[in-house]
């Protein structure tokens, strides 16, 4: 009944998702990405001199590349982050200790001390944190993105890094093939008049593409250290980060095995023990 009661919580909220808020934001996400793929084939690029010789190649693989940007772009969206259900079996589960064990974890200046949260009234593991938008808490959050209109966390953070990464080349590859498309004209009025929609989509890829590669940059800077936005921004706040030190991170495990755990480690972490561990207390 209890799997049953839980999936049935699942279903519900990925049909918020699809429907709720986000469905304009996605929506208009997914009309301009091939709004401008359109432009991009209509105007006298790259792409549609290709396919006008009937060299497919380029022009397909292009395609195929916006398409899998918009599908990562919903598996994203639409993931649960990794929203805290429970705070029973799950949370000892979470944790990976049991009542009894729990006894026997040695007090000391770090502690585990589990906060209850005042809005879904659930106990928070730690990097967990309350989403005020999807009125949910979130295992190691990072922050709520209006772009896809989800929160990231746990469950979906490496995905969103990998969503960035494709649409950061898929950017860059559609400047510059707007970039080829651009026409030569005697005067600056006829080559506006000429060039004027291909401009327009020009700089709203340039944009874009600058907006991703921060994003992205910070993302990749933030999972070397093993840290959320959250943590890097609200650290002072953060009850298990406020007696650490301006360079300490309790979770930092060298550069190598923060981007090996995220990227390639796939099983839940206990940010306890790693928080312990790294003090060098033992459990």
């Amino acid at each position: 009944m209890r799997i049953r009661c839980i999936s049935l919580r699942k279903h519900a909220r990925m049909f918020k998702n699809v429907f709720g808020s986000g469905f304009l934001v996605r929506t208009a996400h997914v009309i301009l990405t091939w709004v401008i793929t359109l432009i991009l084939f209509l105007h006298d690029t790259d792409l549609r001199k290709q396919e006008e010789t009937g060299e497919l190649t380029l022009p397909v693989l292009f395609v195929l590349l916006v398409l899998v940007s918009v599908l990562l772009y919903f598996a994203v969206s639409l993931m649960d982050p990794g929203f805290v259900l429970s705070d029973d079996c799950d949370l000892q589960f979470t944790l990976g200790i049991a009542e009894e064990t729990q006894d026997m974890i040695p007090q000391t200046t770090k502690s585990i001390r589990l906060r209850r949260c005042g809005h879904c009234l659930v106990q928070q593991p730690m990097r967990s944190k309350h989403c005020q938008t999807c009125q949910h808490c979130v295992r190691r959050y990072d922050h709520h993105c209006p772009w896809i209109e989800n929160c990231v966390g746990e469950r979906n953070h490496r995905w969103f890094v990998l969503y960035l990464a494709v649409q950061l080349v898929v950017l860059l590859w559609g400047l510059y093939m707007a970039w080829s498309g651009f026409s030569h004209a005697p005067t600056w009025q006829l080559w506006l008049r000429t060039n004027g929609v291909l401009l327009g989509a020009a700089a709203v890829v340039a944009v874009l593409s600058l907006t991703v590669l921060l994003l992205l940059g910070s993302q990749l800077y933030l999972v070397s250290l093993n840290t959320t936005t959250w943590e890097f921004m609200s650290r002072h706040r953060i009850s298990y980060l406020k007696h650490c030190g301006v360079d300490e991170n309790p979770f930092d495990r060298g550069t190598l095995r923060n981007l090996w755990g995220f990227f390639c480690v796939w099983e839940p972490v206990v940010w306890e023990h790693v928080y312990f561990k790294q003090g060098n207390e033992p459990i």
